[in-house]
């Protein structure tokens, strides 16, 4: 009774030791950074079991592997995909937790790849043992692996078969007999290069001059990588452009006045506005090799609205919001741009050269007697982004004979604007001709010259000569 007993507990374990290592699929996981950054790959995974054994077979047969399922890599799940088994190289790493090699005479070989041919991964001879246990190979994807070809999120398999298998002929026998070597990408989408803050600066009012008939201005370029088709989304995240002023005033402009496009086919061009929307016009953005996809993004408005609403000098901003979506809605990326628009104090005032002289001339009593005005049309064409004051002043204060300082004032003359509510007597002390003027570019104005009667009799008893004076203009900011 008690040697049954010994015969049963000895099948037992026996039947428990056969199912030590079960046949498994050896699971790559490969991490996106590797895919995107195009940084080498490495891992060591278990792929065989000794299953108790420490010798090669008699004669030292060299163990191999192949593929029993072709020379690429397929999808398991859109099976139009697959990768060349050359992205993959491998080599032993260990046996039993022992590096190679296990004696002098045997031959560790470098890294390969997998192919329908057999493939020796040890080279031992007849005196080399190993210490019972894992087989684990290190795996190693080259970066040029990730830039050459695309990687799409799912699972590439490849059966692998070996000749340590089962085998009537041979006691030692590696296990499993064969499994998939399985590579797992995940979904993933991640922006890798674009800033986060755009900034545009407005210094010359030729910039509004000359502007074409569509402003563009630059968001950034920007790099994406992914594993899965996606969609670009964008918004803002308010329906209105704040606008500060030079002097603290607060207002808004709306977004919409702003369009939102890029260099890239795929982007179409569409308003701004505070609610989501898909900025791809026709196909998606696709997985290509290396896994990556980049554009340009600008902002676009007409000139009349660039000239109308971002005139005015101070700081306008907003912020866009990204959001790279995949297809089917399982995994997205945000990247978030904060835009700044300065515009600089600009100002500027001209004279036309045909307008640089005004002429007053006293050949009868009448004129002497009633004095004289002169309206010089589109004398000045004036410029100013901000709230303004126009003043006049002269730069001596009194009129020049010859280049000489004579005794005739500069306060006979009075000057303003044609049609303005006032006119001054010209001194070396600024006056102002004009309030409140709002942001203008290129306003031409008729200047108002006027020595009236009573000043003009004063001139009745001066020399008779040429008497010249400069008359200066000068803006002050409200």
């Amino acid at each position: 009774m008690k040697t049954y007993n010994w015969i049963v507990l000895g099948a037992l374990l026996l039947l428990s030791n056969s199912f030590v290592v079960k046949a498994q699929d050896v699971n790559i996981m490969i991490p996106v950074q590797n895919i995107f950054n195009h940084a080498e790959f490495t891992s060591v995974q278990t792929v065989m079991n000794t299953q108790g054994s420490s010798h090669w077979r008699a004669g030292a047969i060299n163990p191999t592997i192949r593929s029993t399922s072709g020379n690429n890599f397929i999808h398991t799940s859109s099976p139009g995909f697959s990768l060349p088994t050359s992205v993959l190289l491998w080599r032993l790493a260990s046996i039993g937790g022992q590096l190679p090699r296990y004696h002098w005479g045997d031959k560790w070989p470098g890294y390969k790849w997998l192919t329908t041919s057999n493939q020796t991964w040890y080279h031992p001879t007849i005196y080399s043992t190993y210490t019972p246990g894992n087989i684990d190979f290190s795996f190693k994807i080259p970066s040029n692996a990730f830039t050459n070809h695309a990687y799409h999120a799912g699972d590439y398999s490849i059966q692998i078969t070996h000749n340590y298998g089962v085998n009537g002929f041979y006691t030692i026998e590696f296990s499993p007999d064969s499994f998939y070597a399985i590579l797992s990408i995940p979904k993933a989408i991640s922006w890798l290069t674009g800033n986060n803050t755009a900034y545009t600066e407005i210094s010359s009012l030729n910039t509004y001059r000359t502007a074409p008939s569509e402003v563009l201005w630059d968001i950034g370029t920007f790099d994406l990588g992914n594993t899965v088709d996606f969609n670009l989304f964008a918004k803002t995240a308010s329906s209105n452009i704040q606008f500060t002023s030079n002097n603290g005033v607060q207002e808004t402009r709306n977004i919409s006045l702003l369009k939102l496009g890029g260099n890239h086919p795929k982007i179409s061009t569409l308003p701004l506005s505070s609610v989501d929307k898909n900025f791809i016009s026709g196909n998606s953005f696709t997985v290509e090799n290396g896994n990556r996809n980049g554009f340009q993004l600008n902002l676009s408005l007409s000139k009349a609205d660039f000239k109308n609403y971002f005139f005015q000098a101070g700081t306008y901003k907003f912020q866009v919001n990204l959001n790279a979506k995949s297809t089917d809605n399982s995994v997205a990326a945000h990247h978030n741009v904060n835009y700044t628009l300065k515009v600089l104090p600009l100002s500027e005032i001209t004279i036309p050269n045909l307008g640089n002289e005004v002429n007053f001339e006293f050949n009868t009593a009448a004129q002497y007697q009633n004095g004289l005005t002169k309206i010089i049309p589109n004398q000045l064409k004036l410029s100013n982004n901000e709230a303004y004051e126009l003043y006049v002043k002269s730069d001596v204060p009194f009129f020049k004979r010859t280049g000489i300082q004579s005794t005739v004032p500069a306060s006979i003359l009075q000057v303003g604007v044609d049609g303005g509510s006032q006119q001054v007597a010209l001194s070396t002390t600024p006056q102002k001709i004009l309030s409140n003027g709002a942001p203008v570019l290129d306003k031409d104005l008729n200047m108002k010259y006027t020595i009236p009667s009573n000043a003009a009799q004063t001139l009745v008893a001066k020399e008779k000569t040429t008497y010249s004076i400069n008359v200066i203009y000068s803006f002050t900011a409200l």
